[in-house]
Formats: C-alpha cells, structure tokens, sequence
C-alpha cells in the first residue's frame, strides 16, 4: 500500500480516517459484539450491511481484528479485536472526554466515556486486560474485577433512570 507520507498522524488516518471502522472497533470492544449481525443489528448509528462488511474486511487485511469461523455455530463467523485495536482503549477514552466537554452528547451515551476518563490509565489496563482475555485468550491477573461490567453497569443504569 502506499502511503501518502510517514506521518504517524496522517499513517493512523490512513487505517483510521473514514466515518465507520472506529465505529466497528467501539461497538466489538464496549458492546462485546462479534458476530455480523450483531455488529449491523447493534449499530447505533446505522451502518448498511455492505459498509459494514467491507469494514470488517478491511480491519482484518490491516490485522485491527481477526475473523474465525464460530466454535459454537457452524454458519457463522467470529470477529476478535487484535492487540492493536486493544491498544486503542486510550484514544477511545481521550476521544470520549473530548467530545463530552465539547459536543452535545446524550446522557446514556456518554457515561461509559465518564468513567473511562474518571478510571485513567489504571482503568484501561484493566479494560485491555480483559479484552486480551475475551478475543485473545490472554488470561488477565488473578482477582481482577471486570471493567467490563463496571461499563455495562453505568450504561444500563443511565438507561433505566432515562
């Protein structure tokens, strides 16, 4: 591929730059999505089943995610995130805080981004850790609480207070 400099700014917006593949990663990596129809079903936003499909392939050319077929159903194909999409944790928490004090976000949708700004760095360890767990099988420390649920929860309880 050839690459317009070598930039990391303009090469991260290179794999990065178009409107859905972030969208993709957010919803594998805070909505555990990893079936396709989940993935078009789930999407908030509204993605069409042939963007989403050509995301999907693109983020595996570019080794973002892995594809497999599913243990638990013969038909159907499971998307991991890899470890560099895993790596991503800070940016979607920086973009999260960004566009909280910045944009006119909605309460529900916004307060997993709260608490990924309150946890810090110690928080997306974490949260990486137990990504590792689900798509890599990279078992996380001993005694570890889930950051996972820490999300789910505040997210379902904004929803229910709504």
């Amino acid at each position: 591929m050839e690459h317009r400099s070598g930039c990391p700014i303009n090469l991260s917006l290179e794999v990065f730059g178009d409107r859905w593949s972030l969208i993709v990663i957010r919803d594998m990596m805070f909505g555990n999505r990893r079936h396709f129809n989940e993935l078009l079903a789930g999407s908030d936003e509204g993605i069409a089943s042939n963007v989403l499909a050509d995301r999907l392939q693109r983020l595996v050319a570019l080794g973002m995610i892995s594809r497999a077929p599913d243990p638990s159903h013969k038909q159907k194909v499971l998307y991991s995130l890899c470890e560099p999409a895993i790596e991503l944790v800070p940016v979607f928490a920086q973009l999260g805080a960004w566009g909280r004090r910045h944009l006119p976000v909605s309460r529900e949708l916004s307060v997993r981004a709260e608490l990924l700004e309150r946890g810090g760095p110690e928080f997306w360890d974490r949260f990486m850790d137990e990504l590792r767990e689900q798509h890599l099988g990279v078992p996380r420390p001993a005694g570890t609480s889930s950051a996972f649920e820490e999300l789910r929860s505040v997210y379902e309880a904004e929803l229910a207070r709504a």
